[in-house]
């Protein structure tokens, strides 16, 4: 496993380094890996990923999302505000990262070069922190690289990893290359510049999706990117629904292989019924904290 050790970001103040180390110990497991149980895609995908064949009805109702996040074994649960102002005081246990922009898919990059912009502010959500007593341990934040509006998200999402440590928050940033100049958004050199953005940026962990070659293996490819990433840790997207065994064997190997620190993953968790999707959080989480081999985590998620 990887050295666990906390470093603290320079722009972490002194009066809040205590702060930052609970928020990163609670989030890692004091693993040094995050799982990030992804919970945004009400707004970025729409109903589309929570209605329809081979999904479980209980996906329908945001209340699912939450009964997973408060049940199963994860890292920390990233959505946006208003849902959690909305939920969570009906589940104060859960560890919460705040997504503070998201865009809907409707306008489609032939039409238009993807922008997202914030929703909320640091100060806000420090409110919010303090009025609800919720463990708020982070901030998300989306950038387009390659969008012609890049340079307004690259802005924003400096300003923002650097306020949120300023207040003691982790940050990570989902980096998505995308829009008419990206002709091959999971090329290897795109993805590990992806990577490379993040770590200028300042940023704890690094959403990226795993690099994709003709006649190439997708974990051996990761290699540039983590090494580009520096001592920003690389988690990679879950993706749309896949077999179970292909996904946690491909877990596995993004971190042993590729040396990825992690995994962000939503629609293969929550578009199952509630005790499946908990089974697998918890294989997920095996293989991501708890060091296990897929085997082992295979029999955590079969009952």
């Amino acid at each position: 496993m990887k050295d666990n050790k906390i470093l603290i970001p320079a722009d972490v103040p002194q009066e809040y380094v205590n702060d930052y180390s609970k928020h990163y110990s609670l989030v890692t497991h004091n693993s040094g890996r995050l799982m990030l149980f992804a919970g945004d895609q009400k707004i970025e995908h729409l109903n589309k990923d929570f209605y329809g064949d081979n999904i479980s009805d209980e996906d329908g109702d945001p209340i699912h999302l939450f009964n997973i996040a408060s049940q199963a074994k994860i890292g920390v649960f990233a959505t946006q505000l208003g849902l959690i102002a909305k939920y969570g005081k009906d589940f104060p246990n859960v560890p919460y990262l705040i997504k503070i922009n998201s865009k809907t898919g409707l306008i489609k990059t032939d039409q238009k070069d993807p922008l997202s912009t914030s929703m909320t502010s640091i100060d806000a959500i420090m409110r919010f922190k303090k009025s609800s007593g919720l463990t708020i341990c982070g901030i998300g934040y989306t950038i387009y690289l390659g969008s012609e509006y890049e340079n307004i998200m690259l802005g924003e999402a400096a300003k923002y990893v650097f306020e949120a440590h300023q207040h003691g928050l982790i940050s990570v940033l989902w980096i998505y290359p995308r829009g008419k100049a990206v002709k091959d958004e999971k090329d290897p050199n795109i993805v590990a510049g992806a990577a490379g953005v993040a770590a200028t940026l300042g940023s704890d962990f690094v959403k990226v999706n795993p690099p994709k070659k003709e006649g190439f293996d997708s974990a051996q490819l990761l290699k540039q990117a983590t090494k580009a990433a520096g001592r920003t840790k690389i988690i990679c997207a879950g993706g749309s629904s896949t077999d179970v065994e292909l996904f946690l064997k491909g877990l596995h190997t993004q971190i042993h292989v590729g040396g990825t620190s992690g995994n962000a993953t939503g629609r293969n968790i929550h578009q199952k019924p509630l005790a499946e999707a908990i089974r697998f959080c918890n294989a997920i989480y095996a293989i991501t904290v708890e060091n296990k081999t897929v085997a082992e985590a295979i029999k955590i998620y079969k009952p």
